[in-house]
């Protein structure tokens, strides 16, 4: 692709381009290979990593959890409104979340990162903040339904499947995430810790995605350089940029992939 940007900038730039219609001619040609090199060097790059690594691409798949491995069951504002109800919260369901995004935003100034073990003084901020309720019965209650597998369901059905048929390949595998202490506990609770070789966590490593650190750790503690590994996460700032700065490949959910199976045939591994 940048040899074809090149080329045309050299002969727009030289006396070669006698007429209109050889311009045309060329330009088209250009546009043609500008769409199908991309997707060819894709593979060819693909092809090379399998070449080096024993017929898979990376040796290493770092997975984000929430928004790609796990959702909420349930909108955060309905939630919210619900539990709240008995405590006396008021808002609708738009005015939370409007002002949960509002506060979400902001930036937290009582200490470096957000997560700092259990999370619970950034959350009651968080929920006193969206709902005008700073009942501690309230928030404790709001607060543990998230540890729940009430709350959560996974993003892909035939992620178990797919997550056997990469660790038989030898494919090793590690959530890396910006969560408080409650995800372990939360990843028990639906079943699938034990799909895991790793965990990186920001609240236990004291590093929130985009800082490569958080990436560099997980990377650490499966035993692998972070140029083979791949990160797959819905978030273009956190988890793509932050991964690609640790050194490792990246993946965007949704985008790039949209299922596990995707993820695993593009490393390589029939499921």
């Amino acid at each position: 692709m940048a040899t074809q940007i090149t080329k045309f900038t050299r002969i727009l730039c030289s006396n070669r381009v006698k007429s209109t219609t050889r311009l045309s001619r060329f330009f088209s040609s250009a546009v043609a290979s500008l769409e199908t090199e991309p997707y060819s060097g894709l593979q060819d790059y693909e092809s090379y990593r399998k070449s080096i690594h024993g017929g898979i691409t990376h040796k290493a798949l770092l997975v984000d959890a929430v928004g790609t491995l796990v959702v909420p069951s349930q909108p955060m504002a309905q939630i919210y409104r619900e539990i709240g109800e008995k405590y006396g919260v008021k808002f609708s369901e738009d005015e939370i979340l409007k002002r949960y995004r509002r506060a979400y935003e902001q930036p937290w100034g009582r200490s470096r990162i957000r997560y700092v073990d259990d999370g619970r003084p950034f959350w009651q901020h968080i929920v006193s903040s969206s709902t005008g309720c700073s009942d501690p019965q309230y928030f404790e209650e709001l607060y543990n339904y998230y540890t729940t597998e009430k709350a959560w369901h996974l993003c892909d059905p035939n992620a178990e499947k797919v997550f056997k048929a990469l660790k038989k390949a030898g494919v090793k595998l590690a959530i890396v995430s910006n969560f408080d202490t409650r995800l372990r506990p939360l990843l028990r609770a639906l079943n699938c810790d034990h799909w895991f070789d790793a965990l990186a966590v920001s609240a236990e490593v004291a590093a929130e995605k985009p800082n490569p650190t958080i990436f560099l750790k997980a990377c650490e503690l499966l035993g692998v350089e972070a140029e083979d590994a791949v990160h797959v996460g819905d978030d273009r700032r956190n988890d793509i940029w932050g991964a690609r700065d640790a050194g490792c490949d990246a993946w965007l959910w949704g985008s790039d992939v949209h299922s596990f199976k995707e993820i695993a045939e593009r490393i390589g591994v029939e499921v």
